[in-house]
């Protein structure tokens, strides 16, 4: 270190005098600056760790621009590239200390400046101690010029800086930050950056509303687009995500150049469920700032939630080219090559991510769910205990995939176990212990009494290999190529529907094998089912699919509902889907708002005529005016049963008894306010409910099997048509009845298709963009209705004969281990040969 140039007897240049304790402050100051980060790093690094709340990921970004009178000491909005003003003003010595408090002190860049020159450079040392990161040393220079005149208030300011940056995470310092800044508020009530200040200490102690109240005052004191985008980003942590837009949106009004402000703005519309809205406020952010990671990694999250592959692809690349080791980044790609079905893929981004984030539990999770769903047992068990390990800490939330990983590791086992065991041999919902079912399908902590565990890997049955595709029979390569293009016909067109082609090609097999199977059993022919040989039932057809469904994806319990522990089942087992959540409306169901609204307003009537027919006049004015969910809640007042919210519940006709009815979905509405609406419709499974829901199905199942024998021998074009509309009838009481846990949909459809195939007809025609064929059938008024609506876009055409020189589909992958090979086999040359069945 040079040497120290002072001033005969503690005397500044020009004049000033300096007591002597405070240069040999200095010189401590000094010793210490070597082993000091710059304020402002540390400072970032500390709003990183506190501004992980409920936004979640999305809530670090705001801290990485200098943004707030927490960073600097005057009024300004500072540019992403920085200014003077955010720069730490590190030091190396005494002299280059007192060269920047007198600088500081002449231009009078700290709070609260007096009329003093003496008492203005002694306060700028101070201040020029914070810049360096020296706290306590600036808290005894305040606290030495406070004893001497108490009310000074840049110094009561300073003090309070200090001891904000020394460190939230202990709330000693925390509360004589707020202590101060409230005694500079009581002196000096009109300085808005004060109450900035105090909202910066509040906020990351999870004491928002003061947070918020404070900022709202320091606006009203004088507006900033700081202070807007400051105010916005905490009613976007409280998940208030419309009152953040309006604020991100005044702050870009003030000051238009923010990529910061345009990236939450944006978030607000991607949490809100507005994609398209959501996307161009990324694109306008990019336009800002052509390198900004963040916004790259946002739209690409914002096109997968949109089901576009391919722009999210591109999306997460452009990140990943301006920093290959974004994690964030690795882990939403991975998260999506998965779900896409490339899992191979997804795996190598899962890796790198891990590589530099060891700990990552997501990305160490999905690693293992990769592994296992690619047959790499022994890797995928590994991996998944790696994350069980990693138990919470006292207080702390335990992580979503914590809470899976133990149901996935004993799922894996029992998987593993069963590799080379014959498919019909075995039953895996009869063999899964019931308790363990049901905490799994509804997502429980892993709390189980007397659970067994599953045995261990099994070291003579080896892991899945890859299996080429030019190594199968060409009538096998035919057979998979088939089935893709099958797969494909059932993708939805709707926001929030990715395109999976392992599923496809798993649900196209499923529609061939239950092909084969129908026709087998018009032929008179018996099944082997669970060690069984046997007449084929309704449930076996479906289960054909649900086995599929399963190994496609291991992550997701296919179980069926009513082989659930009989107290879970007299409970009810209810299928929950929220479409209106606070301010986050759910996309994928948008289609069928405008169908529920008039349901409600006419169940409404209905209620209304009954109980209360003086008021039915008043309460139809008011139903007119109702164009959307939220504008229902008014009407609640009309009745005292249903001010805070009503249900409403649909009815399903029955074929079997005419004029019986079923219950089918309940829609519930709650809410005093935009904000707090929740709109929701749900399916309840109960015992009774699902024996009303199989008796029906049992019956049309009976006429089907019946019709369709008769369709063998002869295949006169009513009788197709019959079976048709019996095939549509089934599906729609599986549809309203909703007997699994997961994946219903595309295992209905898939059975639709297969059956329609074995009367000889075949599906041509694409799901309407918007529509989703479970909801089609929940919200049709009857069978027939249902069959009319799915027959409409099936297109339906005769049968290609090139079908039936096919292979048999259960003959050809009859175990687990055949299953995970098929669907893991790259086919894409599949694209470039024609199929036959076209």
């Amino acid at each position: 270190m040079r040497a120290v140039k002072m001033a005969p007897a503690g005397r500044l240049a020009r004049g000033r005098w300096v007591p002597l304790a405070v240069l040999a402050l200095l010189a401590r100051a000094a010793l210490a600056l070597t082993e000091r980060y710059p304020a402002l790093s540390l400072l970032q690094q500390e709003r990183h760790r506190q501004r992980h709340g409920p936004a979640g990921e999305w809530a670090e970004q705001y801290s990485a621009e200098c943004d707030s009178s927490f960073l600097h000491f005057h009024e300004s909005d500072c540019d992403i590239g920085g200014s003077s003003s955010c720069d730490s003003m590190l030091s190396l010595n005494t002299e280059k200390i007192l060269s920047q408090a007198k600088l500081l002190a002449e231009q009078k860049r700290f709070p609260f400046a007096t009329d003093n020159d003496n008492t203005n450079e002694e306060l700028a040392i101070a201040y020029v101690l914070i810049g360096n990161g020296l706290y306590d040393e600036a808290i005894r220079h305040f606290s030495t010029m406070l004893q001497e005149e108490p009310e000074l208030v840049s110094a009561i300011y300073g003090r309070g800086i200090a001891y904000g940056k020394k460190g939230l995470h202990d709330m000693k310092n925390a509360e004589l930050a707020l202590f101060e800044l409230s005694r500079v508020i009581s002196l000096e009530p009109d300085h808005p950056e004060v109450f900035e200040q105090r909202a910066e200490i509040l906020s990351p102690l999870g004491r928002i509303s003061e947070a918020l109240s404070d900022l709202t005052k320091a606006i009203q004191l004088q507006p900033s687009a700081r202070l807007y985008r400051h105010r916005g980003t905490l009613y976007f942590i409280s998940e208030d995500y419309a009152t953040a837009h309006e604020d991100f949106q005044h702050s870009l009004e003030l000051n238009k150049n923010q990529p910061i402000a345009m990236l939450y703005k944006g978030l607000t519309f991607f949490h809100r469920g507005l994609l398209k809205e959501a996307i161009e406020s990324f694109k306008e952010a990019l336009k800002q700032k052509a390198d900004f990671i963040d916004a790259y990694k946002s739209l690409g999250q914002a096109y997968r939630e949109l089901g576009n592959f391919d722009a999210a692809t591109e999306s997460f690349q452009k990140a990943l080219l301006l920093n290959q080791n974004h994690v964030q980044t690795l882990q939403l790609k991975g998260m999506m090559l998965y779900h896409h079905g490339s899992l191979d893929e997804a795996l190598k981004n899962f890796k790198r991510c891990l590589q530099l984030e060891p700990y990552n539990e997501v990305c160490q999770y999905m690693k293992g769910l990769s592994h296992v769903a690619m047959g790499q047992f022994y890797e995928g068990i590994k991996a998944q205990t790696k994350v069980m390990l990693n138990d919470p800490l006292p207080g702390q939330k335990a992580s979503p995939e914590y809470l899976k990983v133990k149901y996935l590791r004993e799922y894996s086992r029992y998987l593993h176990a069963h590799l080379d065991t014959p498919l019909t041999e075995y039953n895996t919902d009869t063999d899964l212990p019931g308790n363990f079912k049901d905490h799994w399908a509804k997502n429980l902590p892993f709390l189980i009494e007397n659970y067994e565990e599953q045995p261990g890997l099994q070291p003579h049955i080896k892991d899945v290999l890859f299996q080429n595709f030019e190594s199968y029979k060409p009538d096998v390569q035919e057979l998979i190529c088939v089935a893709d293009h099958l797969g494909s016909m059932m993708q939805y067109e709707t926001p929030g529907f990715l395109p999976n082609k392992r599923i496809h090609r798993a649900m196209g097999l499923a529609t061939l094998e239950v092909m084969q199977a129908v026709q087998r059993t018009w032929a008179n022919s018996k099944v082997r089912m669970n060690g069984k040989t046997r007449l084929m039932q309704w449930r076996d057809m479906f289960d054909i699919a649900v086995k599929w469904r399963r190994i496609a994806d291991p992550d997701q319990p296919v179980l069926w509902l009513d082989q659930m522990p009989a107290r879970s089942l007299s409970r009810g087992f209810n299928n929950h889907i929220n479409l209106i959540r606070g301010q986050v409306i759910n996309m994928r169901y948008l289609e069928y708002f405008e169908k529920i609204l008039h349901f409600i307003k006419d169940r409404i009537l209905v209620y209304h005529g009954a109980n209360n027919p003086k008021g039915l006049l008043e309460v139809r004015e008011a139903l007119e005016k109702v164009h959307k969910v939220e504008d229902l809640l008014p009407i609640m007042k009309f009745n005292s049963k249903t001010r805070d919210g009503f249900t409403v519940n649909t009815k399903v006709p029955s074929l079997k008894d005419q004029g019986k009815e079923y219950d089918g979905f309940t829609i519930t509405i709650t809410g005093d306010k935009v904000g707090n609406i929740l709109f929701s419709v749900e399916t309840q499974t109960t015992e009774e409910r699902t024996q009303l829901y199989h008796a029906e199905i049992d019956a049309l199942y009976k006429d089907l099997t019946a019709k369709g024998k008769i369709l063998i021998l002869s295949a006169e074009l009513g009788e197709v048509d019959a079976v048709c509309n019996l095939i549509l009838s089934l599906v729609y009481y599986f549809y309203n009845l909703m007997p699994l846990s997961r994946g219903s949909s595309v295992i209905a459809y898939s059975v639709i298709m297969g059956a329609l195939m074995a009367s000889g007809k075949e599906v041509s025609g694409k799901i309407p963009k918007g529509k989703l064929v479970d909801f089609e059938a929940m919200t049709a008024p009857g069978s027939e209705a249902f069959s009319k609506i799915a027959r409409s876009w099936m297109n339906l055409k005769s049968i290609s004969p090139s079908y039936k020189s096919l292979p048999s589909v259960s003959e050809t992958f009859p175990t687990l281990r055949t299953m995970i090979e098929v669907l893991n086999t790259d086919s894409s040359h599949c694209l470039k040969k024609t199929i036959v069945v076209v």
